[in-house]
């Protein structure tokens, strides 16, 4: 299939070129040279420019910044809608506000376009593996379309309805693995306090009413669990900075709704603090750091 690739960060960067290694032919395109630079490396070809990764593809991939950008790039001047063919399939794998999945979708539906929102997790790890969840939102028929694509950069691919139920489920996952982050990191610093070691404790509460994947798979000490950026001085592998931006966009998304989210409030503010010490490009699981008093420890 011709695809066109848009966003060529940490993320877009392995996920295209996990299409190319699908055996797709791959036109690639990111504000940054050397990141399309490298995508060519890896068997793209490079694009001058969004509108010509666009030109001729059968199906088109986004991952980009934010909302703003996602706007942009679609409903500009000279936006993707105003210069694709009809038919297109749009896959938008960047995490953004439900509105603006939901505004894109209405513009492409109109002009005749298939649009997904597909947001995405795993982290750069899971990018490069071809390993990355993907949540949906958009038509069946869309997501049928798109599934032998969202196969090739990742492991579990979930329909969650309608338009912007992808970013929907996007964000109210973070924003539960945050609370639940900062509750084990809690844990460990009082654990910490109170003479309990480490391995104790997870020993523990791995097989007690504790447990979860906060714990289990990416315990924010070092030791329990080897494979966890607690092992490498927290390096990240999802950073604090972009916790909080889904972090923010959950709470925004609380207050236009209605919704009740004290926890996800705090946890809000407490990566905010994280990321005002300087923290914000340290792993998520980092913010043990900040309830211990030295953020850049």
């Amino acid at each position: 299939m011709r695809i066109g690739f848009i966003g060529l960060g940490n993320m877009g960067g392995p996920m295209a070129a996990n299409l190319v290694k699908a055996g797709h032919s791959v036109a690639a395109f990111d504000m940054s040279k050397p990141a399309v630079e490298r995508a060519v490396a890896a068997g793209a070809q490079g694009a001058a420019s969004a509108n010509a990764a666009a030109s001729d593809a059968e199906a088109i991939v986004t991952m980009l910044p934010a909302g703003q950008h996602v706007r942009q790039v679609y409903l500009g001047d000279q936006g993707l809608l105003k210069t694709a063919k009809p038919g297109t399939l749009f896959i938008d794998s960047s995490t953004i506000d439900v509105a603006t999945a939901r505004d894109v979708y209405a513009a492409a539906k109109a002009a005749r376009m298939d649009f997904l929102d597909a947001p995405v997790s795993g982290g750069v790890g899971g990018a490069a593996g071809g390993t990355l969840t993907f949540m949906v939102g958009g038509e069946d028929t869309a997501f049928q379309r798109a599934k032998p694509i969202l196969e090739k950069m990742g492991k579990n691919i979930f329909h969650a309805g309608g338009a912007g139920n992808g970013q929907a489920a996007k964000i109210c996952n973070n924003m539960l693995l945050a609370i639940s982050m900062i509750g084990t990191c809690e844990a460990f610093v009082l654990a910490e306090k109170l003479g309990l070691d480490h391995e104790t404790l997870f020993k523990i509460s791995s097989t007690a009413s504790g447990q979860c994947w906060s714990l289990t798979s990416y315990c924010p000490v070092p030791g329990p669990v080897p494979a966890s950026p607690a092992n490498r001085n927290y390096q990240a592998g999802f950073t604090a900075a972009m916790m909080l931006k889904d972090l923010k966009l959950a709470q925004a998304a609380a207050q236009s709704s209605g919704a009740a989210t004290p926890l996800g409030a705090q946890a809000a503010a407490l990566y905010t603090l994280f990321e005002s010490a300087g923290a914000g490009g340290r792993d998520f699981s980092g913010i043990i750091q900040l309830l211990r008093g030295q953020p850049q420890a």
